[in-house]
């Protein structure tokens, strides 16, 4: 696929109320989606096999309203993001207890949780040793790169 099309897609997506665009075009399938979660408000391109992502700028939001809890609310430790997209699982099989729950203690290099991405299971290990004082995301749900997943104290 022309960049030039591809360039007029993501301006396309980025400056309407469109959340999500695909597109193939003989053997190219380009499928562009409108990301809120992209911090720096760039583009960013995932080849995916035959399939690629592209993320668009959302639109801007509008001035923030102040923030509601003092920032001291906030559990203190060190943050386990997540390293990928995809779906979050809590435990290795549905039914199966959860890797970890909040209070439980942890050392470096065990599970966490898994990451479902593109039909591989990815084990998300603990960085640090410590105990979990905060989980961000609930079984089943799709996470994003840089997605604060725990809070490890």
């Amino acid at each position: 696929m022309d960049l030039r099309k591809l360039k007029t897609l993501i301006d396309l997506v980025a400056e309407s109320d469109i959340a999500e665009l695909e597109v193939t075009e003989g053997e190219s399938k380009v499928r562009i989606v409108k990301s809120s979660a992209n911090p720096q408000g760039g583009m960013m391109m995932v080849p995916q096999q035959a399939v690629q992502h592209i993320a668009a700028p959302a639109a801007p939001a509008p001035a923030a309203a102040p923030a509601a809890a003092p920032a001291a609310a906030e559990p203190t430790g060190h943050v386990v993001k997540s390293p990928m997209v995809g779906t979050f699982y809590r435990s290795s099989a549905p039914g199966a207890p959860a890797f970890v729950e909040v209070g439980q203690s942890v050392k470096q290099g065990d599970t966490l949780c898994i990451i479902e991405a593109m039909k591989l299971l990815n084990e998300i290990d603990a960085e640090v040793a410590g105990t979990v004082t905060k989980i961000f995301v609930e079984n089943g749900q799709p996470v994003e790169f840089g997605q604060p997943l725990f809070i490890i104290g």
